[in-house]
């Protein structure tokens, strides 16, 4: 055992990039640059192990919505903690935030908990199939839904093929996998409908992020998905791991006003730890219990699903969400920083858009409108990447394709922000 601790706390003669290329495959965790290596966080800061800070709009990937370390959180994590961190059976905390769940969700009349986002989509598709007795999926291109076979499909194509067809993104995905997976192009109600007529009693359910990656919907586009399926008995799924809880806090389904059958969350709901949930209609939710659903029994089940320390986090989260201006708060930053984008690049002539909504929005260098992938698949990726150079070296922390805005943003980070995107401008226009 102290051998353990010298090794994770003593100082070492190498960088903690060249430790990690030696045990950890391409040097990382497979999510971010391996280069970057984060040891602490405040707020909307964090530090890595060379002691550089960052203002930070990658949170986490988007859990952290009201900050890193939120006092509030750690309390009742810390309190938690010396009660048990998890106990397999349910427990307290995990019913409360199921209750509020169901409270603040259109759709939830009832839920069940993983501790990732890809196992919420997993079982939300096979319900789905249990449900209808139906094996295809309608998904759309660019969409993400993590790395279920069905979710690998067409998520990022480098090769663009006619839709409806599907192209894995990765390897190792059987083939059949492909004939029950159809592609639609985001935004576009009618070869949407086209592929309900031409494969009905086939299609179990459509998966949609209803703002697919940073891509709003058009006017009408959900409410056409939400007539057309309940008409054909296919089950509308809401991938809200990324929404859920943060364009609204009802999320997308309180946003746009349109509600699925089953939707999926995770990221702030888990207030910073593994937890996500599917939720959604009673009698599709039935499936999930043996005693009652008989044949079509869906089994759902994992060691930390619902464990405490996750769902206290996530409760204390959505409270702190749940105080007036929060979300107005959150917005207001957005828009100063979509603003600043905007101004920085029209004053040198450099065709952006800025898409997104001003909780979470990134720059796309192109001048035509981005309704969909493809749009996004033509931008200019060399701006993109001079763009996102820039900023990190003038200390801004982002994800490759967006800004993740939260509550713990302050006027001095929208000012450091809107210096550097100044700075890449000019970079970009001297390119």
């Amino acid at each position: 055992m102290a051998m353990l601790t010298e090794v994770v706390s003593e100082p070492h003669s190498c960088s903690w990039q060249d430790r990690a290329a030696r045990v950890l495959t391409a040097g990382g965790f497979g999510n971010f640059d391996p280069g970057v290596v984060i040891k602490r966080g405040s707020a909307a800061r964090v530090w890595d192990t060379d002691d550089r800070e960052y203002v930070d709009f990658l949170i986490g990937s988007g859990p952290m919505l009201v900050g890193h370390a939120h006092p509030e959180v750690v309390d009742v994590v810390q309190k938690q903690v010396a009660d048990g961190t998890t106990f397999f059976a349910s427990n307290p905390h995990g019913i409360a935030l199921a209750e509020e769940i169901c409270s603040a969700v259109a759709c939830a009349e009832e839920v069940r908990y993983g501790a990732t986002g890809t196992e919420a989509i997993l079982y939300a598709v096979r319900v789905a199939r249990a449900f209808t007795g139906r094996p295809k999926i309608l998904k759309f291109e660019g969409g993400y839904h993590g790395t279920t076979d069905e979710a690998q499909m067409s998520l990022a194509p480098k090769r663009l093929a006619n839709f409806p067809q599907a192209v894995p993104d990765s390897a190792g995905i059987s083939e059949h996998v492909r004939d029950h997976v159809l592609v639609a192009p985001f935004n576009d109600a009618d070869a949407v409908i086209k592929l309900l007529d031409e494969h009905d009693g086939e299609i179990a359910a459509v998966l949609a992020e209803p703002l697919q990656r940073l891509i709003p919907p058009t006017p009408g586009f959900l409410e056409t998905l939400r007539a057309e399926t309940k008409r054909r008995g296919v089950l509308l799924i809401f991938d809200e791991i990324v929404t859920g809880f943060r364009l609204a806090y009802g999320g997308a389904q309180e946003a746009y006003g349109v509600t699925p059958d089953l939707c999926t969350l995770g990221k702030t709901v888990g207030g910073g730890f593994p937890l996500s949930a599917i939720a959604g209609r009673a009698d599709v939710m039935a499936l999930f219990d043996e005693a009652v659903s008989g044949d079509q029994h869906v089994s759902l089940g994992g060691t930390l699903s619902g464990n405490p320390v996750a769902s206290v986090a996530g409760l204390k989260t959505l409270q702190i969400l749940r105080r007036e201006g929060a979300y107005e708060k959150i917005e207001n930053t957005g828009r100063q920083i979509m603003s600043a984008i905007a101004n920085a690049f029209s004053k040198r002539s450099i065709p952006v858009q800025v898409v997104g909504v001003p909780v979470m929005f990134d720059a796309v260098f192109t001048s035509e409108p981005v309704r969909d992938y493809r749009a996004g698949f033509r931008a200019n990726r060399d701006h993109a990447k001079i763009f996102n150079r820039v900023l990190r070296d003038h200390g801004i922390l982002k994800p490759p394709s967006k800004f993740y805005i939260s509550l713990a943003h302050t006027e001095d980070d929208v000012a450091q922000v809107t210096t550097a995107i100044d700075a890449a401008a000019e970079a970009i226009a001297n390119a």
